[in-house]
């Protein structure tokens, strides 16, 4: 199915714009996706076409196999391949994707959401070859994670966030989460979400009572230090490592409620600035490299379909912009969000001056 980037424009242009903070950007509509895809989450850029590859895990609606989206610069979307499902629950649930060296794309499968059907840590890491519109070979590099959220590559290495770890107890009692690394041609690895497992570099604990879901997003600097979101606190976590790539830092690094409250996934720029989906509230916010926090743009609650922030779950920057998923699934009395509705859409914000696309 396609949709041209005209009838989203036209789509755009024929209503109202968003509702927008005095002074904030307004977001414009990028793409009103196929009823395919109910639930748009991670996207990277593929490096030898240049489109925009979406992950859809249709938490929303999974009567709808869970999918991959390619999206054109004119604006063009089609579905492009299914997500291999796990046998014991009939489920794929795609979230955090990256493209590895070689092309294959390494997927969060996160089959732990609440109200999907399977149980307890059930999660997957995989590795994806894809030939034209084919998966020719999966691969599941780790498998019995708790809850795989966001991914990253570097230096032959595989970054992943977990949201939540409920085995590992904090004498507070509150939520640990974590971040779990490993090779590029891992595979067939069970991971017990313990601190057991020796590929858990790092730990969180987040202390907002009121939302207990843990690391989300994570980036890396110029200077190979890591940054990750923890949700729940709407912070910005930063990981340095020592010449042996272990963990000698982990700080919080960036917080201030009034501009982010819950940190999602997030992008960087070439100057190391950080743009974070702040998923409860609507919002867009930019983290500068002295750890200052402004907000880009705010929505109120809707359906997405004027180009407002949905519920944004993942920003990337892509053709000049930066593009966001609009999740649009979860609510509560912390969410500006208060049900699903269709349709499923991407918006954009301009880059704000002196930002690297």
């Amino acid at each position: 199915m396609l949709i041209s980037l005209a009838a989203s424009l036209f789509l755009s242009l024929n209503t109202a714009a968003p509702s927008a903070e005095g002074g904030l950007d307004t977001p414009k509509l990028v793409a009103i996706l196929p009823a395919s895809a109910p639930t748009p989450d991670g996207m990277c850029v593929d490096r030898n076409s240049g489109e925009l590859i979406v992950t859809c895990p249709n938490y929303a609606d999974q009567s709808q196999p869970a999918c991959l989206l390619r999206v054109k610069a004119n604006g063009e979307v089609r579905k492009w391949v299914e997500v291999p499902v796990l046998a014991s629950t009939g489920l794929a649930c795609p979230m955090g994707i990256e493209q590895g060296p070689d092309g294959d794309f390494y997927i969060c499968d996160n089959q732990g959401w609440k109200g999907t059907s399977a149980g307890k840590s059930q999660g997957r890491l995989l590795r994806l070859k894809i030939e034209g519109d084919r998966v020719v070979k999966t691969t599941v590099v780790a498998s019995h994670l708790e809850h795989p959220n966001g991914v990253r590559i570097r230096d032959g290495k595989i970054y992943v966030t977990q949201s939540l770890l409920p085995d590992i107890k904090d004498p507070s009692g509150l939520l640990v989460s974590g971040v779990y690394r490993f090779d590029l041609d891992d595979h067939d690895l069970v991971v017990t979400n313990t601190r057991a497992d020796k590929q858990l570099i790092c730990t969180f604990v987040t202390q907002n009572r009121d939302c207990q879901y843990g690391a989300d997003g994570l980036v890396f600097d110029k200077a190979g230090r890591l940054f990750v979101g923890n949700f729940g606190d709407g912070t910005l976590h930063r990981i340095s490592f020592g010449k042996n790539a272990e963990v000698i830092n982990n700080e919080i690094w960036a917080k201030n409620p009034g501009q982010l409250r819950t940190t999602d996934g997030i992008c960087i720029d070439e100057s190391d600035r950080i743009f974070v989906a702040d998923f409860s509230e609507n919002a867009v916010a930019m983290v500068l490299p002295d750890g200052s926090i402004r907000r880009l743009a705010k929505s109120l609650d809707g359906d997405g379909a004027d180009g407002g922030l949905d519920q944004p779950g993942e920003p990337i920057l892509w053709n000049g912009r930066l593009v966001l998923s609009c999740f649009d699934c979860v609510t509560g009395p912390d969410k500006v969000n208060t049900k699903h509705d269709l349709p499923s859409t991407l918006t954009s914000l301009r880059l704000p001056a002196g930002a690297a696309k």
